[in-house]
């Protein structure tokens, strides 16, 4: 039986891929693709880019919504709350992949999760998962001694810095070295800024061109560096993370999960 999809954003460059993605998997059918209201896109067929027909016209109806298992949104925050007040209404789970939002966001996913099953991650990329746990054990192992700094860059049309990626990558080596990211974490330096406060976590922000994410975390010691880097030439990496992740959540009825749990590395 196939998993019926719904997405979000059909017409960006995301929603695109997610769309190429969901066509092309045997155990998936595309049964809603939604845009913003006013969108040149509503009314087309949502695969015509490709060059085929799915016949399911994108909308910006989100009762349509009802016509689905799992909705895979990465768009914008305030769209994906109101996408996500639909789905718990009807019961669809949630896949989300949006970056940006606010303390007062996160907990309404959370609350929504008491009702339908949601895949919250800042990265929906396998390895950068991978990569996650990596660094939790580099900075368990270089906890004394070693300065941590994150240096992300990506395409500049990207709205929000750091990036989601760059701020989970934070919160993982800060919990792993017993520290909260939100009284370590440095965004700015300018300026006479004094010596370095060794529990600091650094963050730096590139911006440029059609880059589509490079994270490095640096462990700088003295007499030596350790870098863990991920770095991503394609969104494709994104949707097929966003599959396995919809795929994860046909057989659960609420809860709140990342990749983490998707990839069995908790």
């Amino acid at each position: 039986m196939s998993l019926k999809i719904a997405i979000a954003g059909s017409s960006g460059r995301m929603g695109r891929m997610l769309l190429e993605a969901v066509s092309a998997a045997p155990d998936c059918q595309l049964t809603v693709a939604l845009d913003r209201a006013g969108s040149p896109a509503l009314g087309q067929d949502a695969t015509a880019f490709l060059g085929k027909t799915s016949g399911v016209l994108i909308t910006d109806d989100l009762q349509a919504l009802a016509h689905a298992d799992v909705l895979i949104d990465f768009t914008r925050p305030q769209a994906t709350l109101e996408h996500l007040k639909v789905c718990r209404e009807h019961g669809v789970s949630v896949v989300i992949g949006t970056t940006g939002f606010e303390p007062a966001d996160k907990d309404e996913i959370s609350a929504a999760a008491k009702d339908i099953s949601i895949v919250y991650a800042q990265n929906m990329s396998v390895g950068v998962n991978l990569v996650f746990k990596l660094l939790e054990v580099a900075a368990k192992s270089l906890a004394t001694g070693y300065d941590i700094e994150i240096v992300e860059m990506h395409h500049r049309m990207k709205v929000d810095a750091p990036s989601g990626t760059a701020l989970r990558m934070g919160e993982v080596v800060a919990g792993a070295l017993g520290r909260d990211l939100k009284e370590v974490a440095v965004y700015d330096r300018e300026g006479i800024t004094g010596e370095r406060d060794p529990s600091s976590i650094g963050f730096a922000t590139l911006r440029g061109g059609d880059v589509v994410g490079d994270h490095t975390v640096v462990f700088a010691g003295m007499g030596e560096r350790v870098e863990i880097t991920h770095k991503a030439s394609s969104r494709i990496i994104y949707s097929q993370g966003s599959l396995r992740a919809a795929r994860f959540l046909a057989d659960k009825p609420t809860g709140l999960f990342d990749m983490q749990d998707v990839l069995g590395l908790r």
